[in-house]
């Protein structure tokens, strides 16, 4: 049976499907693989937009991998299986008073799936989901088992943190979880040269900040976000405000007029500027996973850099500009938002504080000449790309990037020497 991504842009015929309950099973499953000389891959909920999870050989389904082992609500320390979903696992950890420190803007991804890819949201004191990990639990390719922490096999620790599912299947995953709190959420328009002017102080002004920019607008979206305890008084966003921005506004409607932008691409500046216009300022709280993530009906394709923070405006103002001397009808947004630096190997985020660019279109529009501008663009400012978004760095062009790349690849070829994990994808960023 055929497998494709959330988004559509990726396909793959795999071999088999395995779909294991246990560590044990999933050691089975490689082992069989290697036997009949075919390799692994564990796909997750296929919502990254590269081909990091595609299985032309045995492609693992973790759906089963979902249970919650330990829940330590003194230290703050969880373990669950790498196939549970995000969106299930927040209700699940408030019941116990905890909460991830951080969360996307969607919450449909395995937490294998999202450590592995290096998820993340917004806010320049916090980092990726991967720096909240404090130990994995990693089927290597000879079938064999390990458990890799600060402690215990380090320098595997900072490779697997974000590995690209190159290194072994993630079973299981320690998460360094906080007491449950709240955010209050303000959304609100700003004219955009006022905020190319501000973001800086935008940024560090707020726990939380990020913002929603259509190219053929001179209005963006501000999202700000202020942490408080679990046990604030809640002022949720209303039953009807909902429907009109998320449902009508961002989902159905934006269908809509997405499709009519298909058939005349002369319209889509005046949609983009219909669409700000519709989306209302709000002013709410409620506990941070309803408030972090966001429905996503309407399909679309996205590429996303990491960019030194100094050099965010001057390539917003490039694309901006590029736009307005252009025909190209771009439906979808800009996301900007901040992440702190870390020490993780592979992490887009490692040893730099970044501004975080994502940009899109419309699925059923074309895009690559449009992404091939962006990428341009935001290579040129110094740009890591996402692992899970769209991009067309090979491991020549990546490798300059990276300062512990080598070291990455050293540690693939002490855990995988056989390259049972690697597929076409990781053979292009990783090299052969």
């Amino acid at each position: 049976m055929t497998w494709q991504n959330w988004a559509g842009t990726e396909r793959a015929d795999p071999a088999r499907v395995v779909s294991p309950s246990s560590t044990q099973e999933v050691c089975d499953a490689v082992r069989a693989a290697v036997r009949d000389g075919l390799g692994v891959k564990a796909v997750g909920a296929g919502h990254s937009f590269s081909g990091a999870a595609v299985a032309p050989g045995v492609q693992l389904l973790p759906d089963r991998l979902d249970a919650v082992h330990e829940v330590d609500r003194a230290s703050g320390l969880v373990r669950v299986g790498a196939g549970m979903p995000l969106h299930r696992l927040t209700p699940l950890l408030a019941e116990h008073g905890l909460a991830l420190e951080i969360l996307g803007d969607i919450d449909r991804q395995t937490v294998g799936g999202a450590v592995s890819t290096g998820t993340h949201g917004s806010g320049e004191r916090f980092g990726s989901i991967s720096t909240q990990v404090r130990a994995l639990e990693l089927v290597l390719g000879d079938g064999s088992v390990v458990t890799c922490s600060p402690t215990q096999r380090p320098e595997l620790f900072a490779a697997a943190r974000v590995g690209i599912g190159a290194l072994g299947v993630m079973t299981s995953v320690t998460l360094q979880c906080v007491p449950l709190y709240a955010l209050h959420a303000v959304d609100a328009k700003m004219p955009m040269e006022q905020l190319l002017e501000e973001v800086d102080e935008l940024a560090a002004a707020n726990d939380h900040f990020e913002l929603f920019w259509f190219p053929h607008t001179s209005t963006a979206l501000t999202r700000r976000f202020e942490r408080l305890p679990g046990d604030a008084p809640l002022r949720p966003m209303s039953t009807l405000a909902r429907l009109l921005d998320d449902e009508i506004a961002t989902n159905v409607g934006l269908e809509a007029l997405l499709r009519v932008g298909t058939r005349v691409p002369r319209l889509v500046p005046g949609i983009t500027s219909l669409v700000t216009r519709a989306i209302s300022a709000r002013d709410f709280t409620d506990l941070a996973p309803q408030v972090f993530a966001s429905r996503r009906d309407v399909r679309f394709r996205e590429g996303e850099y990491f960019v030194p923070r100094d050099a965010l405006v001057p390539a917003l103002r490039e694309l901006w500009r590029w736009v307005e001397e252009h025909d190209e009808p771009v439906s979808f947004p800009f996301e900007i938002r901040f992440v702190r630096s870390d020490d993780i190997w592979l992490s887009p985020a490692h040893e730099r504080e970044s501004a975080v660019v994502a940009f899109h279109q419309y699925h059923r529009m074309p895009h690559e000449r449009w992404f091939s501008v962006c990428e341009d663009v935001l290579g040129a400012a110094g740009g890591r790309p996402h692992w899970g978004k769209m991009h067309r760095l090979d491991a020549s062009a990546l490798r300059p990037l990276y300062p512990r790349f080598g070291d990455a690849l050293a540690m693939r070829d002490e855990v995988d020497p056989g390259r049972v994990f690697a597929n076409p994808y990781l053979e292009r960023v990783l090299g052969p």
